[in-house]
């Protein structure tokens, strides 16, 4: 049986890196609204939003279903280690960012308005990402 991550098993350094990068995101990518990362078990670790979101807690929990599923899908096309998923809507963008973290594996999430500039938004979870996994506790 394998143990879930929740946000109490998190070490403070984490959880603090985790807020301040979701909020310099936020800040430093104009048309990104709400930023959050989540342990890969589906629990939110930081959240930062321009706007109310009442279901935080689902969105980290579907958030994190959902990359475990394309996960398992990239495998069968033997494609490997999905890093990051764009949904595109009619009033927006959702992109969902694996971090692979030999410990602490999460999920970063970025809610846009359709005008983002998806080349920056990739480029800033990337580095935020990659940042991120290389925590050392």
């Amino acid at each position: 049986m394998t143990s879930m991550t929740t946000p109490q098993n998190l070490p403070k350094g984490l959880i603090e890196l985790g807020e301040k990068k979701v909020h310099e995101l936020l800040r430093n990518v104009k048309h990104v609204n709400f930023c959050m990362l989540c342990t890969a078990d589906g629990f939110e670790i930081a959240v930062a939003t321009k706007r109310q979101m009442n279901n935080v807690s689902k969105v980290a929990a579907v958030s994190s279903s959902i990359i475990a599923m394309v996960s398992a899908f990239i495998s069968e096309i033997n494609l490997e280690d999905c890093q990051t998923i764009t949904l595109d809507a009619k009033n927006g963008k959702a992109l969902l960012t694996s971090i692979p973290h030999p410990k602490y594996p999460a999920v970063l999430v970025a809610l846009t308005d359709r005008e983002v500039l998806l080349g920056q938004i990739l480029y800033e979870l990337k580095a935020t990402s990659e940042e991120i996994s290389r925590f050392n506790s």
